[in-house]
């Protein structure tokens, strides 16, 4: 086997594709700021630098590991090294660390105090700019940049849209969108994707808390509030519960202590997805038309095929996502209540994506003209209400949600995974309701983490072509397949994020390899304890479908497509 000597020791040489890989399990942490497995070698942040035995600095990020090689990760120029680079960056930075929505959780600041600045020589010449606050989603602030380029490369090729780039040279390069455009003027989706890799405050979410606080003061609305599948196995890692845990009971109490009037479940309004989505897959199929069918429940795929890819617009289910489904029908129960007492329904969701916060606002989602969802916070945005409330949110007693819109079933729950909605849908329409034909969809192909994936189902006569993507530049190959004739599929599950919802651009941070495969598993265990599995069992769908969405079902459920 061949090695290397980093720091002394003997290290093997496994297949890494670069010496950080090696340094890293040797079980030394290198900061770094541009390096992400997931995304191309930059080298621009040289943090990762080692010093090899002839005294050469190499950035171990994009150097390959070769038998023999002897480098050393914390010499003393080395750290002069470092130290000099943080503090030129903090030197053109804004320095409001304390009200900072990144203070407690920025890489800059982490590594300046790892690195030893108790001081910045150099004062900060750098003009000032205004804000960018033009998107619903995210926050863009170029004083808070430092030029890693880990928003640009993401969003280029992990979402293959390409809304931000480089500009300019020199001391005068940015990040901007093209010709200095505000975020909302491009073609960004609002997936937030590129707010999980910065380092710093320079793009942040676009907060609706004092919204909502203000919504719960107010004795002339019923504050009713839905939690996404996503967010309960999310939020427990920042009040010290084990990676995936389920806190969904303790956020339902948490919710209440803060005054919120009815706590409800977003995996109700996912089965209703499953029971109309089915439906009209079903439809499309027996008239072989708008094929292939593609899910409509991640507005981050919704903007991106309409943007770049218009063509395949009309073949996006018109099904509203569980979101959507969950507010249109909540305001239309209490229609008769709020008119009797004078009140308004005020609908709040906890979502773990900021593309969400996009969502409410396409007139397509609307009801009678009427923004169904009032407000959107994310999984982050709910973790600092509680640490606001005082809550001490390990302590409190869980609570079940309220009725009639508290009931689910498993597959609802596994909407927040990649591969979930369509594993749900084929449940749904499987003659097969046993453990066995369960066992059989969850091995079909639609697990599992790759980019995208096949899978082949048989449903009556009809063999059925299957594709599932997570990640918008997946989903842009699967397109580009079937303009070429290359592919045909008849059902595709899009998600923007890598890994699905649980890996959403409202999510706590850090988000690495064990963290998203804890909150996957959590979500698989939630299915898997649930008594009902299917959506059809719930038995609460009849009762809604019969008292409040009979005859409007096109209405409250499905996008007003003539709107867009």
């Amino acid at each position: 086997m061949d090695y290397m000597t980093i720091d002394g020791r003997c290290v093997p040489i496994e297949g890494e594709k670069n010496i950080l890989a090696l340094i890293r399990k040797a079980g030394i942490d290198l900061p770094t700021f541009c390096y992400h497995s997931e995304l191309s070698v930059y080298g621009a942040c040289r943090m990762c630098v080692v010093e090899d035995e002839r005294g050469r600095i190499l950035a171990s990020c994009s150097e390959q590991p070769r038998p023999g090689m002897v480098i050393r990760t914390n010499t003393t120029k080395i750290r002069k090294y470092r130290k000099l680079i943080i503090e030129l960056l903090l030197a053109s930075h804004c320095r409001d660390c304390t009200v900072c929505t990144k203070n407690g959780n920025c890489e800059l600041q982490n590594i300046a105090f790892k690195v030893g600045i108790h001081a910045v020589r150099f004062l900060n010449n750098r003009e000032q700019v205004p804000i960018d606050i033009s998107s619903p989603s995210i926050v863009r602030d170029p004083n808070k940049c430092i030029l890693c380029g880990d928003c640009v490369r993401t969003c280029a090729e992990i979402q293959a849209v390409g809304a931000i780039d480089f500009a300019h040279r020199g001391s005068n390069m940015e990040v901007t969108p093209a010709f200095g455009k505000e975020l909302a003027d491009t073609d960004c989706v609002g997936c937030g994707q590129c707010r999980v890799v910065c380092p710093t405050g320079a793009l942040t979410i676009r907060t609706n808390v004092t919204d909502v606080w203000n919504a719960v003061a107010d004795p002339k609305k019923r504050v009713v509030v839905q939690i996404a599948p996503a967010v309960r196995v999310a939020i427990g890692e920042k009040f010290g519960f084990p990676k995936g845990t389920n806190v969904m009971g303790k956020i339902v109490a948490a919710l209440r202590l803060m005054g919120f009037d009815k706590v409800y479940d977003t995996n109700f309004a996912a089965d209703l997805t499953i029971m109309e989505e089915s439906k009209e897959f079903a439809e499309r199929l027996k008239n072989n038309e708008k094929l292939p069918l593609f899910t409509s429940c991640c507005p981050g795929w919704v903007k991106f095929c309409e943007t770049k890819y218009p063509e395949f617009a009309d073949n996006i289910s018109t099904c509203r996502s569980p979101q959507g489904m969950f507010s249109a029908v909540v305001k239309e129960y209490f229609a008769k209540a709020d008119e009797e007492e004078g009140k308004e329904t005020f609908v709040v969701s906890i979502m773990p994506c900021t593309a969400k916060k996009g969502e409410i606002l396409r007139p397509d989602n609307f009801t009678d003209g009427r923004q169904d969802t009032d407000s959107v916070i994310t999984s982050v945005e709910l973790i600092r209400m509680i640490r606001q409330a005082g809550i001490k949110f390990d302590e409190i007693e869980s609570e079940a949600p309220d009725m009639p819109f508290g009931m689910a079933s498993g597959a609802a729950s596994i909407f927040g995974v990649t591969g979930g909605v369509t594993e749900a849908v084929l449940r749904h329409v499987s003659e097969d309701k046993d453990h066995k034909a369960l066992s059989q969809i969850s091995f079909s192909g639609v697990r599992g983490i790759d980019g995208v994936k096949e899978a082949t189902v048989q449903l009556g006569d009809r063999e059925v072509k299957i594709a599932v993507a997570n990640g918008l530049a997946n989903a842009a190959l699967i397109l580009e397949n079937i303009k070429a004739g290359e592919a045909h599929y008849d059902f595709v599950e899009v998600m923007a994020c890598r890994r699905g919802c649980i890996a959403g651009g409202g999510q706590p941070l850090p988000m690495g390899p064990r963290t998203k495969a804890g909150r996957s598993d959590g979500i698989y265990a939630v299915d898997r304890e649930s008594q009902i599995r299917f959506a059809d069992d719930n038995p609460v769908m009849s009762q809604i479908y019969e008292d409040v969405i009979a005859g409007k079902e096109h209405k409250l459920l499905h996008r007003n497509v003539e709107n867009v």
